[in-house]
């Protein structure tokens, strides 16, 4: 099974630190029986964070539910776009969980252009696939703790271009205790962000 890298570190302070929620809804499900307690590691990203003063993102633009952000982790420049759901539902109802994002990315240094990731707010099911479906079209994602990516990456660019031409996108999954998500995402505004951060990840 492809191991896929996880979001930058200093993604994930960025979104703890413009999009903190209280205490009490940042809570995760329990871990299963006999699981560790920890947060499930991701695969190292090759580059060392830069402090977070200095890979501090920098908002290129608002477009709609989409903003555009750029940032200089360690001198490498990197841009990406950034959205929260509309909705987001679980069943059971109401279970407690991080706030869901999808991110897509540019990195130049390191030639990935629309990098599609999503964070589900939750460790996912042990070995399990989420979805995401754009119209009548669904991708499958690879999991791996509570990030997820495009399973076959040869099909990324033609979600990234199926999601610029779409309305929503539904993303659902399943966490470690059983819990079923449905988080939709409005694409409004998304090709303007994708222009925006090409632009300056040229």
């Amino acid at each position: 099974m492809r191991i896929r890298r996880g979001l930058p570190v200093f993604l994930s302070l960025f979104v703890a630190a413009a999009f903190a929620v209280p205490a009490t809804a940042q809570q995760q499900e329990p871990p299963e029986a006999g699981a560790p307690a920890k947060r499930p590691a991701r695969p190292p990203h090759p580059a060392r964070p830069a402090p977070v003063a200095e890979a501090k993102p920098t908002l290129l633009a608002q477009y709609a539910a989409w903003g555009a952000y750029t940032a200089s982790p360690g001198g490498k420049k990197v841009c990406f776009a950034i959205a929260k759901p509309t909705t987001a539902e679980t069943k059971p109802p109401n279970r407690p969980r991080n706030p869901p994002y999808m991110f897509i990315t540019t990195r130049p240094d390191d030639k990935v252009t629309n990098e599609v990731s999503i964070e589900i707010g939750y460790p996912f099911k042990s070995a399990s696939e989420a979805s995401a479906q754009v119209g009548t079209t669904t991708f499958a994602l690879y999991t791996q703790g509570d990030g997820a990516w495009i399973k076959n990456k040869a099909e990324e660019s033609h979600m990234v271009d199926t999601m610029r031409q779409g309305d929503s996108a539904v993303v659902k999954g399943e966490s470690s205790r059983g819990t079923m998500t449905t988080d939709t995402y409005s694409l409004k505004g998304l090709s303007e962000a994708l222009d925006r951060i090409a632009k300056e990840c040229q």
